[in-house]
């Protein structure tokens, strides 16, 4: 079991990101980074979907097209890939988001709004440059 999780569409997002960041100076195609990752071309491709629509990266067409980055490596940071995927991520309120709580101060909000934090700054800080050889 894992504490921390991130759904597979975020890692197909991170972990491909972070090969084309490496690539920089060629595109690489859907086929080539599913299975560089050894993960479905078609969730790939929706995932990668997205992220031309945020502006993230964009799509060549033809023998020599590909994905490749919109930005430079130093300006896009993990957290950016995330939300993409994931939504806004939220900090503070009820860590099990609930309406209700039998206490009248959750007995978990401040430890695991802190570690919820400590994580957003983690991601906030990593940028796909960090991962280019």
């Amino acid at each position: 079991m894992s504490l921390v999780k991130v759904s597979e569409g975020a890692s197909i997002a991170l972990h491909g990101m972070a090969l084309i960041a490496r690539k920089k100076s060629q595109r690489l195609t859907v086929k080539k980074i599913a299975q560089t990752l050894n993960v479905s071309q078609t969730h790939l491709a929706k995932v990668f979907q997205q992220l031309q629509k945020s502006g993230l990266v964009h799509s060549v067409r033809g023998p020599a097209g590909g994905f490749e980055l919109k930005k430079n490596p130093e300006d896009i940071t993990f957290l950016d890939i995330l939300q993409v995927i994931e939504g806004k991520i939220e900090l503070g309120g009820c860590p099990f988001n609930k309406d209700y709580c039998a206490f009248d101060k959750c007995i978990f909000s401040n430890e695991l709004n802190r570690l919820t934090k400590e994580i957003y700054d983690t991601f906030k800080n990593m940028r796909l440059s960090d991962f280019v050889r």
